[in-house]
C-alpha cells in the first residue's frame, strides 16, 4: 500500500530571530569576522574537511547559506588541524549544533587510490596540497568537538556519513566496519541531501526541544536502546527470503527458529513475527545485525539487497540494525525538493569563489567548477560501483529554466576570469534533467534498483525537450560564446530522443564528448546494471552522423573499469580486443574502487549478487582482489603500454591465447620488448620502426573514428 506523502516547505518556517544581522559576505572563520558583522556568537557551526568556497557545487557553503537564509548566525571551520582543540575553539561555543562534514568526498577517496597507495594531491585543500584533514575525517572531528565543547549537541552528515550510516564494507581496512553513527558518537546523522532535515533540526533544537528527543525527522539516523512498542518490527527475511541461512544465535535478540534443513537451498529461516500490517509510516525492517554481517557474507549481501530495496521516498520503511546493546535506526529518506526550492537554494548570494583568507592560493575543484552551472540532482541509473543514487536519490529534482539563466548571467557578470564559456550544464549526469515517471502513483509504489536496467522502463519519460530547449536558451545568452557539456551522459537515454543528441553534437561539444560504456561484455555490464555495447554503437552512428552533418571533426572518449566484480581475466581480454578493433588507446584508465554501501562494493566483499535473490549455495562471482590481477586488468585496458607487455604475454600464453603475441596487425601484443621497459629488452623483427610498433607515437584519429587515440 502506498500513501502520499508530503514535506513541509523548505522556507515556509518563521525565520530566526538572527535574521536582523542580515546576510553576511561570506560566512566567518574567525572571530574577527564575527565581530565584524556584530555577532557575540554563532548559532550553528559547520565543520568541514574542505576549504571553504562560497559556491553551490560546495556542501558546506549551500548548506551555510541556507540556514543563514532561515535566520541562523552560520560559522565554518574549514580543514581544521585536528590534532588538538584549538581550532575547534576558534569561533566559540555554537548555540545550537556543531555540523560535522568530511566534505565533498568521503575522506579514505580522497587520500588513497584504488590500489591503496596515498594520492599526492587534494583538489579540495588550497593549492592541492594533500594531509590536510584526517583519515575517516568525520569520526575524528566529532572526537575533537567533544572535547572543545562538552554538551553541545552534534550532528554528522555529507557523503562520508551517508555512505556509512549502516554496517558496511571498507575497502581501506579490508572488512565490515559498524556505521558511523556509534563510531562517531554523534547525536544525530543526517544522510543524502539534507536540506530538509538540517532546517527542521535547527527550529526544533531552537524551541527548546533535547536533540535526544528528535527522533522522527525524514533523512536521519540515530542510536535507539530498541525499537518503541508501537512499532510493527518485520524481519528483513519477510521483504525479501534468502535461502538456506543457518541462523545465528544473538545473546541480545529473542531466539529465532528455523524449520527444516538449514543447509537446504529451498528452505529459509522461520521468524517469530507480528501479523502483517499495513502501515507502512509505522513499520520498521530489522536487518541483520552488525555481528552477523561482519561474520557472514550471505547475510551482509542479504542486508545489502535490502537496504537497496527500501531507498524510495515513497514508499520506504524505517530500517533497524543491531550494534552490540544498542540499535542503529534510519528513518525513511528525505522528501525531495520542488523545483521552486531547489531554484531559491542555487540563487543564494554565494560569492563563488574562495574565501578572501586563502589569498591568491589555488582551488583546484574550484576551478574545474567555476564556470559551470548544476541543472538537477539525483539519478535513476543505479550503475551498482557508483554511489550517487545511494546518497542523492532515484527522483530526479530539476531547476527552473529562468533559474538556470539567471545563475548563467550571475556567472558571465561576476567570477572572476570568465570569457564567455560556460564549462557544463548538468549534475550526476547530464541528461536527466525533467525527466520522471509517468504515473506518479506508480513512481511512488516502484521499488525496483534502477529505471532503465536491464531496460528502460516503459513508465520513463525519455522526453528530451525540456533539455534542448534549455540549452537554445543558454547559448542565447548575451555575452556567451560556448556552452558546453561536461557530466556524464546517458547514451542509453540520448539515443530515444535523436533532436537532443543532434542539438548536443553540433552546439555543445568541444571536439571531444566523454562517455561510459565501461565494458563491452555482457557479463560485467549486467552486474554494473549497464546497457549493452550495441546501444553503445547506436550512440555512436548518430553521434559520427551529426558531427558529419555539422561540419565537426568529433570523437567520443568512452570510458571503462578494470577489475570490476564479475569480471573475468577472459571479459577483459575480450574488452582489449575491441578497443584495438577500434584504434582506441586510453592513456588513464580507471579500476574499480569499492566505496562504502556501493552493491558493487557487496559484490566485490562477498563474492555474490545482490542483485539477485541471495542463495547460500548461488552463483560464485569471479571477483580481482589481489594486486597482481588487478594490475593485469588494468593491463589489458594499456594493452599498447610496453611497460605492460610482459604481464599480457604470460597472462595470453596461460589462458591458451598466445597466437595473440607476435608483430602482425592481429596480434595484441608483440613478441618483442624495447630495452628500458617492462623487463629485459629484445630486438624488434624488421620491418616498420619500432616506437611505431609499438604504438608510443601518437597520431590524430582518423575522421570518423569516434574511438580516437585520446584518454581521460
Amino acid at each position: 500500500m502506498t500513501r502520499t506523502i508530503t514535506a513541509v516547505g523548505l522556507f515556509s518556517h518563521r525565520p530566526y530571530r538572527a535574521e536582523r544581522f542580515g546576510t553576511a559576505p561570506v560566512l566567518p572563520m574567525s572571530r574577527e569576522e564575527m565581530d565584524a558583522l556584530g555577532w557575540d556568537s554563532c548559532d550553528i557551526i559547520i565543520v568541514t574537511g574542505d576549504a571553504y568556497v562560497d559556491h553551490p557545487s560546495f556542501g558546506m557553503a549551500i548548506i551555510g547559506r541556507l540556514l543563514e537564509s532561515q535566520g541562523f548566525r552560520v560559522g565554518i571551520i574549514a580543514q581544521p588541524a585536528w590534532d588538538s582543540v584549538t581550532d575547534f575553539r576558534r569561533l566559540g561555543r555554537p548555540n545550537l549544533l556543531f555540523a560535522v562534514s568530511a566534505g565533498n568526498m568521503d575522506s579514505m577517496v580522497n587520500h588513497y587510490t584504488a590500489d591503496r597507495r596515498i594520492r599526492s594531491n587534494d583538489a579540495y585543500t588550497p593549492d592541492g596540497e594533500s594531509g590536510r584533514r584526517p583519515d575517516r575525517a568525520v569520526i575524528v572531528y566529532v572526537q575533537r568537538v567533544r572535547e572543545a565543547y562538552k554538551g553541545v549537541p552534534v550532528v554528522i552528515g555529507g557523503i562520508e556519513a551517508s555512505l556509512r550510516r549502516i554496517a558496511h564494507y571498507d575497502y581501506w581496512s579490508d572488512k565490515v566496519r559498524r556505521s558511523i553513527l556509534p563510531d562517531a558518537k554523534a547525536d544525530l546523522l543526517l544522510y543524502g541531501n539534507a536540506e530538509r532535515a538540517v532546517v527542521e533540526l535547527a527550529y526544533r533544537l531552537a524551541a527548546g526541544e533535547p536533540v535526544q528527543q528528535i527522533t522522527d525527522i525524514r533523512g536521519t539516523a540515530l542510536m535507539r536502546q530498541g525499537v518503541p512498542e508501537e512499532w510493527l518490527e518485520i524481519d528483513s527475511t519477510e521483504v525479501d527470503e534468502p535461502g538456506g541461512i543457518a541462523p545465528r544465535p544473538d545473546p541480545y535478540v529473542e531466539p529465532t527458529v528455523c524449520t527444516g534443513n538449514p543447509q537446504s537451498d529451498g528452505q529459509v529461516v522461520a521468524f517469530h513475527r507480528r501479523p502483517r500490517h499495513m502501515d507502512r509510516a509505522r513499520s520498521v525492517i530489522r536487518l541483520p545485525a552488525y555481528e552477523q554481517v561482519a561474520a557472514d557474507p550471505v547475510l551482509y549481501t542479504h542486508a545489502s539487497r535490502v537496504f537497496h530495496l527500501e531507498t524510495n521516498p515513497g514508499n520506504a520503511r524505517a530500517l533497524v540494525q543491531r550494534h552490540g546493546r544498542r540499535e542503529v535506526w534510519i528513518n525513511p529518506p528525505p522528501i525531495p525538493l520542488t523545483t521552486r526550492e531547489l531554484d531559491r537554494l542555487y540563487e543564494f548570494p554565494y560569492t563563488r569563489c574562495p574565501h578572501p583568507a586563502y589569498g591568491g592560493a589555488r582551488h583546484p575543484a574550484w576551478e574545474m567548477i567555476r564556470f559551470s552551472i548544476p541543472i538537477m540532482r539525483g539519478c535513476f541509473g543505479g550503475c551498482t560501483f557508483c554511489s550517487i543514487t545511494e546518497h542523492e536519490g532515484r527522483i530526479i529534482q530539476s531547476r527552473s529554466e529562468d533559474s538556470v539563466i539567471r545563475e548563467i548571467e550571475t556567472v558571465r557578470d561576476t567570477v572572476p576570469g570568465f570569457t564567455g564559456n560556460i564549462s557544463d550544464l548538468g549534475g550526476p549526469t547530464a541528461n536527466m534533467y525533467r525527466l520522471a515517471c509517468k504515473d506518479p502513483k506508480i513512481e511512488s509504489a516502484c521499488r525496483r534498483l534502477s529505471c532503465v536496467f536491464p531496460g528502460i522502463c516503459r513508465h520513463m519519460s525519455t522526453n528530451h525537450h525540456p533539455l534542448t530547449r534549455l540549452y537554445r536558451r543558454a547559448r542565447g545568452v548575451a555575452g556567451v560564446k560556448r556552452v558546453f557539456i561536461a557530466s556524464g551522459l546517458r547514451y542509453d537515454l540520448a539515443v530515444r530522443d535523436p533532436e537532443y543528441l543532434k542539438e548536443l553534437v553540433t552546439h555543445h561539444v568541444g571536439g571531444y564528448l566523454k562517455i561510459a560504456p565501461e565494458h563491452t561484455e555482457q557479463g560485467p555490464l549486467g552486474l554494473m546494471m549497464k546497457p549493452g555495447i550495441d546501444t553503445y554503437d547506436r550512440f555512436k552512428q548518430l553521434f559520427d552522423r551529426f558531427s558529419r552533418e555539422a561540419g565537426k571533426e568529433q570523437y567520443l572518449i568512452p570510458y571503462f573499469i578494470a577489475a570490476h566484480p564479475g569480471t573475468s581475466d577472459r571479459d577483459m581480454l575480450n574488452l582489449a580486443l575491441w578497443l584495438k578493433r577500434n584504434d582506441f588507446r586510453p592513456d588513464q584508465v580507471q579500476a574499480f574502487l569499492p566505496t562504502p554501501l556501493a552493491l558493487a562494493s557487496a559484490m566485490y566483499h562477498t563474492g555474490r549478487n545482490p542483485l539477485r535473490k541471495v542463495r547460500r549455495t548461488g552463483e560464485d562471482l569471479s571477483v580481482a582482489r589481489g594486486l597482481r590481477q588487478r594490475r593485469l586488468h588494468k593491463a589489458f585496458l594499456r594493452y599498447h603500454d610496453p611497460e605492460n607487455w610482459p604481464l599480457l604475454r604470460e597472462a595470453l600464453q596461460r589462458m591458451g591465447r598466445a597466437d595473440l603475441i607476435g608483430n602482425g596487425k592481429r596480434h595484441l601484443v608483440p613478441a618483442w620488448q624495447p630495452a628500458g621497459t617492462g623487463g629485459k629488452g629484445t630486438k624488434p623483427a624488421q620491418g616498420r620502426p619500432a616506437a611505431r610498433r609499438a604504438g608510443t607515437r601518437k597520431s590524430r584519429p582518423r575522421r570518423g573514428n569516434s574511438a580516437g587515440k585520446r584518454g581521460r
